[in-house]
């Protein structure tokens, strides 16, 4: 049976630890049917991805880091899962939101072998958004070991600093020309004096984590079981359409947005309150 509502409630520490720490791990939050749903979705768009699909590993090398954005749009689970799951009630808890619009969904899946790992960056500086209540839950389908977690800077999102855009294709130009923007710090030459949150994960577990926490992903080279990952990206109230110079990421175009508005028209359709 698949559940509308997260299996448990999400408790008052949790939503303070969010705030905190701008990351953190909600246990036993999906029942397994959304997982099979979602993963069946995902084997369809590895079989047929979309306009936005990216590989990040170099052709011969081991392993594939496989990339797309908008299976909602193409694959009746992952459209299922937007409207329908659990997710739409916990982004709306964590972000303290009485409404909560639908911004993008993201895959990422790191086959056994992958050594390319995900660099260091803010997820916000890529949004043409502006607004404090931006968050994302990070879906494992398979179990995942700490080892191979997303990694998250704990508090970074209270930093009040806003990181420059970086691509795994080098020659693309980040956000260079806004002034808000600045170098990723070089966290790994930091670690034993920095604190990272990473997770051991279930099925059924996931990441709450902030548009403005500075995270990174490492390869999966000593794994022998695959890390597919299901992104997806929740709008509070007080978002709104901005501008930003350069390269937005994902492009997606058509939504007929002017700046200032609120992120609410069909492309970024509205998920909760459920009608």
């Amino acid at each position: 049976m698949l559940h509308s509502e997260p299996l448990r409630e999400i408790t008052e520490e949790e939503v303070f630890a969010f705030n905190r720490d701008g990351a953190i791990r909600l246990a036993g939050m999906f029942d397994e049917e959304w997982i099979a749903l979602l993963a069946d979705a995902v084997e369809r768009d590895k079989a047929e991805p979309g306009p936005m699909v990216r590989y990040n590993t170099p052709e011969g090398a081991a392993g594939e880091f496989f990339v797309d954005f908008q299976l909602w749009q193409r694959w009746d689970g992952a459209r299922q899962f937007v409207t329908d799951s659990p997710a739409p009630a916990i982004a709306a808890r964590m972000l303290g939101t009485e409404t909560v619009n639908f911004y993008h969904d993201h895959l990422i899946v790191k086959e056994p072998g992958t050594a390319e790992r995900t660099p260091w960056h803010q997820d916000q500086p890529y949004y043409p958004i502006d607004g404090k209540m931006i968050g994302s839950i990070w879906l494992p389908l398979d179990p995942v070991s700490r080892d191979v977690c997303v990694e998250y800077v704990a508090g970074s999102h209270r930093w009040d600093r806003w990181f420059a855009p970086r691509y795994f294709d080098e020659a693309s130009t980040a956000l260079v020309e806004d002034d808000r923007f600045e170098a990723v710090p070089d966290i790994d030459n930091q670690r034993g004096t920095t604190e990272l949150l990473a997770w051991d994960l279930d099925i059924g577990d996931c990441i709450f984590f902030h548009s403005l926490s500075l995270h990174g992903a490492p390869g999966n080279v000593a794994n022998d079981r695959r890390r597919r990952g299901y992104a997806t990206r929740w709008l509070g109230e007080d978002t709104r359409f901005a501008e930003r110079p350069g390269r937005i990421s994902p492009p997606i175009e058509g939504h007929g947005l002017a700046v200032g508005d609120p992120m609410d028209c069909e492309l970024f359709p509205r998920v909760w309150p459920r009608d």
